[in-house]
């Protein structure tokens, strides 16, 4: 990754924090959005710039047509470069079907379908031969343990289908299109000690969660020269959830 530039969209925590500090290790130059939690952010970019890498936080909703592009263009713009997109950022909404309100549906596809595809189409448009775009999909895309999950399985499923289009149309530039599928992650959202952790590790075959860590490392191996004959699949990163 030595000379390469990244972006992590929602990067200032969890599994955002992680790969960028990954890809920073790998030798990257890394910014990352936020929406809120700027001092979260800002301490991943000082992490960044300790490990002798470039840092640059930007404070973008993904939910913001225009923001969700201009990300990409600030990046490319103060970097001079860009070659590694990974679409993190993405947002949760579970609850009974009939108490999904019209409000939810928007937010939730604008953040985790419009922003990943504008995203991902602003990228192309800098990306030189070798870039890689890597999405954060989920374990529900692969099985539903139970209800409640209709419109967050929907979102995080149509990035498969963009994943597999994308590497098709990129493929003749040399740049490839993947997604991850993580499973349960021991996060501040979903923690491995919450109220809710007993069950999720039982439906996983390992009987635990990961740990952002994991996820990033199968993250920066797709962003990584060793994966460039890997493109419009999807990995899982599971704990065996989908076996």
């Amino acid at each position: 990754m030595n000379g390469k530039v990244a972006l992590v969209t929602g990067g200032s925590r969890g599994i955002g924090a992680a790969t960028a500090l990954r890809l920073a290790r790998d030798g990257a130059d890394v910014a990352l959005t936020y929406v809120a939690g700027e001092e979260a952010a800002q301490d991943v970019v000082r992490e960044v710039k300790a490990l002798g890498r470039r840092g640059l936080a930007l404070r973008a909703d993904s939910a913001d047509a225009g923001q969700a592009a201009e990300a990409v263009e600030r990046t490319a713009e103060e970097f001079g470069r860009l070659d590694v997109l990974v679409n993190n950022v993405g947002v949760g909404v579970l609850g009974p079907l009939d108490q999904l309100a019209l409000a939810d549906v928007d937010r939730v596809l604008a953040v985790n379908v419009r922003g990943v595809f504008l995203a991902s189409q602003a990228a192309a448009g800098r990306m030189e031969r070798g870039g890689r775009i890597v999405t954060v999909g989920s374990c529900m895309t692969q099985r539903v343990p139970g209800p409640g999950g209709t419109l967050y399985a929907m979102s995080k499923s149509a990035l498969i289908g963009l994943t597999k289009a994308l590497a098709r149309e990129l493929g003749e530039r040399g740049i490839t299109a993947n997604i991850v599928h993580p499973g349960p992650v021991d996060t501040r959202m979903n923690p491995a000690d919450g109220p809710y952790a007993d069950a999720q590790s039982a439906l996983t075959a390992l009987g635990r969660f990961g740990s952002p860590d994991e996820v990033a490392s199968l993250v920066a191996y797709l962003a990584g020269d060793r994966a460039a004959y890997i493109t419009g699949a999807e990995l899982a990163v599971d704990g065996g959830h989908a076996a």
